[in-house]
C-alpha cells in the first residue's frame, strides 16, 4: 500500500501505526503469558522480539495483506495493544481480523472500542464484505467479544495452525457488511 498509514480515532483511543520508538511498550504486554497463549507465540524476552513484530506489521502493509493498528489512550499515547487485519484477500473482498490488550487494560471495554472502529474501517474503506476471526477454544473472553459484535460462529477448523509445539483447533467466525453496516450511519 502506497497511501499514508491511516489514523483512526474513537472517543478514548487513537490507533495509529506502531514503529520501533514503540518496541518497549509492545515487549511490556506480549511478554505476558496470558495476553500471548491464545496466539500461538511464545512471551516475548527482548527488544529484539517486539522488534520482529513491528517489522511483521510493517510487511503485511507493505504487501497490501493487511494491516495492523497500535492501540493507544488519548491521554497517555503509549501502544497498549493492536488490533488490525491479517491474511486480507482482495479479490475475494475478506480478511481476518486480529486484537490483543495488555492486560492492565482488560475489562474497559478498550478491546471493544478498539475492534468496532477497524471493523467499520475495514467495510468502508478496505470495501471488506466479510470479515473473519480465528480464535482458540480456550478464548472465552475474545469469542465473547466477537460475538457482541455480531459474528456468527461458523464451525471449528480442527488441528488448523501449528504454534508453540503442538496443533491447535481454532473456531471460525464471521461478520458479513451486511449484519451490520447500516447506510444511515455511513
Amino acid at each position: 500500500m502506497n497511501n499514508p498509514f491511516p489514523i483512526i480515532e474513537t472517543g478514548r483511543l487513537i490507533l495509529r501505526k506502531v514503529n520501533k520508538d514503540d518496541a518497549s511498550d509492545l515487549l511490556v504486554y506480549l511478554s505476558e503469558e496470558e495476553v500471548v497463549q491464545h496466539m500461538g507465540l511464545i512471551p516475548f524476552q527482548t527488544t529484539d522480539d517486539a522488534l520482529d513484530e513491528i517489522h511483521w506489521y510493517d510487511s503485511i502493509y507493505e504487501e497490501g495483506t493487511g494491516i495492523r493498528w497500535g492501540i493507544t489512550l488519548k491521554e497517555e499515547g503509549k501502544v497498549i495493544g493492536s488490533c488490525g487485519f491479517l491474511n486480507r484477500a482482495p479479490k475475494h473482498h475478506r480478511a481476518e481480523v486480529g486484537f490483543e490488550l495488555s492486560k492492565d487494560y482488560w475489562g474497559r471495554g478498550i478491546a471493544h472500542e478498539a475492534l468496532d472502529a477497524v471493523i467499520r474501517y475495514g467495510f468502508l474503506h478496505l470495501e471488506l464484505e466479510r470479515i473473519e476471526a480465528l480464535i482458540e477454544p480456550g478464548n472465552t473472553p475474545s469469542q465473547k467479544l466477537v460475538e457482541r459484535k455480531g459474528f456468527k460462529k461458523e464451525g471449528l477448523l480442527r488441528h488448523y495452525e501449528y504454534t508453540r509445539g503442538k496443533f491447535d483447533d481454532l473456531l471460525i467466525y464471521s461478520l458479513l457488511t451486511n449484519d451490520i453496516m447500516d447506510p444511515d450511519k455511513s
